[in-house]
C-alpha cells in the first residue's frame, strides 16, 4: 500500500510556492510529486491556514454500538448460548437499540462471542446426482 508524503515534503513546496520560486507545476516536477497534489495541498493549505496535513475525520455516523451494548450481548449470550441472531436483534430494540440482524452478527465476531451451533436444521431434501447415481449402482 503506498504511504503519504511527509509533512516535512509537503512543507517545503508548500514555502517554496509561497516564497515564488516558481509555479505549483514547476514545483511539482522539481520535488517529483504530482501536479494534482501540489494542487491538493495549497488548496487545504488555503482553507485550513496549515501547512502540515489536516487530521483525518471519521467517516460515518458514529456506531450505536457502545461497549454497554457490547456488555448486554455478552450477559444474554452467556446466559443462553443459543439465542438466534434475531432474538438477539430484539433484545436489543427492546433496550432502544435498533440495528441490522448482519450488524448483530458482525458485533458478536467482533466481540469474540460463540453462539452454540443450531443442530436441529433440516437435511438439504435435494439429492445430489451423483450420491443417487451411486446408490442404483449405475453411472452418471
Amino acid at each position: 500500500m503506498p504511504q503519504a508524503y511527509s509533512d516535512d515534503l509537503r512543507c517545503k513546496l508548500l514555502e517554496a510556492y509561497a516564497a515564488g520560486t516558481g509555479s505549483l507545476r514547476e514545483l511539482a516536477e522539481q520535488f517529483r510529486v504530482s501536479w494534482g497534489y501540489s494542487k491538493k495541498i495549497r488548496a487545504q493549505q488555503v482553507q485550513t491556514g496549515q501547512m502540515e496535513r489536516p487530521t483525518q475525520q471519521r467517516h460515518g455516523p458514529v456506531s450505536r454500538v457502545t461497549d454497554d451494548v457490547q456488555e448486554k450481548l455478552r450477559n444474554w449470550l452467556r446466559g443462553q448460548p443459543d439465542l438466534t441472531l434475531a432474538e438477539l436483534r430484539e433484545r436489543l430494540a427492546e433496550h432502544g437499540v435498533r440495528i441490522s440482524r448482519s450488524r448483530v452478527h458482525q458485533v458478536v465476531e467482533q466481540v469474540g462471542l460463540r453462539r452454540k451451533k443450531n443442530l436441529s436444521t433440516p437435511k438439504n431434501k435435494i439429492a445430489k446426482k451423483v450420491a443417487v447415481a451411486v446408490k442404483r449402482g449405475g453411472k452418471r
